[in-house]
Order: C-alpha cells, then sequence, then structure tokens
C-alpha cells in the first residue's frame, strides 16, 4: 500500500512558489532520503497541483504539516489517498 499525496495550487499566491521552493524542495529531499517519499512533481498542464507517493500515511501527513507551499498558502487544498499499487517495476 501506498499513499497518494495531491495538492491542489491557490492561484492567486503562485508568485510565493519561487519564494519558498528552495525550503520546499530542501524538505522533499530529507522525505526522499529517509525513503518514504517515493516521487513527487509538478502537474504541468494545467499547472495546478502536485502529487507525492508516501510509503506511510504518517509520513505524507507529516510532510504535509511542514511544508512550506501548505504554511504559506500556496495550496489550497489537500487529499491523501490510499493506493494499492500492483504494478511495480
Amino acid at each position: 500500500m501506498k499513499y497518494v499525496m495531491s495538492y491542489e495550487t491557490n492561484a492567486d499566491k503562485l508568485p510565493l512558489a519561487r519564494l519558498h521552493f528552495p525550503a520546499h524542495r530542501a524538505r522533499l529531499d530529507e522525505f526522499h532520503a529517509r525513503c518514504t517519499l517515493l516521487m513527487a512533481g509538478p502537474f504541468v498542464d494545467p499547472p495546478d497541483g502536485a502529487i507525492g507517493i508516501f510509503t506511510t500515511r504518517a509520513a505524507a501527513e507529516e510532510f504535509i504539516d511542514g511544508d512550506p507551499f501548505v504554511v504559506s498558502g500556496l495550496v489550497k487544498k489537500v487529499a491523501i489517498r490510499e493506493w494499492n499499487e500492483i504494478l511495480t517495476k
């Protein structure tokens, strides 16, 4: 079981992305180094959100709680869904 975190961005606050990206990226790197974040990235067309794939719900919740994008209001909606992965490489 994996946990998919999805973000919906607040278009009014997109200028905050550049300001908070270094700290957001550091948080991504921290969770990836701990092997609790497997993949993450933004949607491209339209650029209205992002997803992250976590190994546990607790890791996803911890990430969200301290993510500068969330804390700054850049993210207007967050969801965590269980994902029953059946095909891997």
